[in-house]
């Protein structure tokens, strides 16, 4: 039985950093999306800047095209980009902790099978 426990102490230390690595990939892919839509608002922006107010351009709201005009659109498509910025940034610093965190987490269990096997 004693020689069971290393292993299974093993595959318990192996499924937590698997844990660990699936969340952060999944965070950054969530990163991926979401700087891959702000860089879209952004382009967006940039091309009805220079546009007048009163000109109709058609938005997708909901999975429907309605039309509106630039001046109506704007303020809408900073709003949404200042909050994917938003978004960006919570998601970088969660990446950051949950990066730190594991990097902890190494550091321990490399501590404990450490002194687990000089008290063999």
């Amino acid at each position: 039985m004693a020689s069971q426990l290393p292993a299974k102490k093993q595959q318990e230390l192996q499924l937590q950093y698997s844990n660990y690595k699936n969340n952060l990939q999944q965070i950054a892919q969530k990163i991926g999306d979401v700087e891959q839509e702000t860089e879209e608002h952004k382009l967006v922006l940039e091309t009805l800047d220079p546009l007048p107010g009163e000109r109709k351009c058609f938005r997708m709201i909901n999975g429907v095209l309605v039309e509106r005009t630039v001046a109506d659109v704007m303020p809408a498509l900073k709003i949404n980009s200042d909050g994917l910025r938003k978004v960006l940034d919570d998601l970088l610093k969660q990446y950051k902790t949950l990066q730190d965190e594991m990097e902890k987490w190494k550091v321990i269990s490399q501590r404990r099978q450490e002194s687990a096997y000089l008290q063999r």
